[in-house]
């Protein structure tokens, strides 16, 4: 099967209409007539994920962040990303990123949330982020013992007192800082994301929200497993293979 008729088949699903303005998503480097007999899919295009494309042979490389977000003047082994590129193209590796426009399908489903609202539309009332009820009330604690086990991740941080009772949940994907604000107009008892910084944290929690902080990597590595698990349905005679799930940085 084509490239392109790959990418159709993503886009059926994952529309680059639904990807926020600042988003660069889509087919970034290669040839969109490849042949693709085998899909690597991983969260970042790092050097690491670069080189198991190369040396095992993958036709395409399928990324939840892009590996460019803005316009670059020049490709060379210079720097880091140039050198990225070189790679996959040097291998004939069609590279194609799917950000904001796969966070918009929610990631609620994983905390089994009832009575669900977008939290930041993007677009015809789809967008990043959900609102919603837990099957029941239960305190900040339990709530993250629950979220470690949806994500599939060893620890999250908590910000509040852990035997608040929280109900309503926010959940945004990545770095949830800059929508934190849209959980709080939501009147939500605990917001679920990654990134927060000390200041963002103890700001929640004066507003009466807690927070609970999986992690960047934590709330999004879903992304391969669920990517593949949808192109299985729509692809045939593709071979697909998802990185090991590998947190970037141990807690000790």
């Amino acid at each position: 099967m084509k490239c392109s008729e790959i990418c159709a088949l993503i886009e059926q699903e994952y529309g680059t209409e639904y990807a926020c303005d600042w988003d660069n998503v889509g087919l970034l480097a290669g040839r969109s007539t490849k042949e693709v007999k085998k899909i690597l899919l991983s969260l970042d295009a790092t050097d690491e994920v670069v080189r198991m494309a190369a040396e095992g042979g993958y036709d395409m490389l399928i990324t939840h962040h892009p590996m460019l977000f803005s316009a670059i003047k020049r490709v060379t082994d210079q720097d880091m990303n140039g050198r990225r590129l070189l790679e996959l193209i040097r291998n004939d590796i069609s590279y194609y990123a799917m950000h904001t426009n796969y966070d918009t399908r929610g990631m609620a489903r994983l905390m089994e949330l009832t009575e669900c609202a977008v939290l930041e539309e993007v677009k015809d009332g789809e967008g990043i982020g959900r609102v919603g009820k837990l099957p029941h009330p239960m305190t900040l604690r339990e709530c993250g013992e629950q979220v470690k086990v949806a994500y599939g991740i060893p620890n999250v941080r908590l910000f509040g007192d852990p035997d608040t009772q929280v109900s309503l949940v926010g959940i945004c994907p990545g770095a949830g800082k800059s929508t934190m604000p849209l959980a709080l107009g939501f009147g939500c008892d605990v917001y679920i994301t990654g990134d927060i910084d000390h200041h963002t944290g103890i700001d929640a929690v004066d507003q009466g929200m807690c927070i609970i902080d999986a992690g960047h990597y934590g709330v999004e590595h879903i992304f391969m497993e669920d990517v593949k698990a949808y192109l299985e349905k729509v692809l045939t005679g593709v071979h697909m293979d998802c990185v090991a799930v590998k947190h970037p940085f141990v807690v000790i």
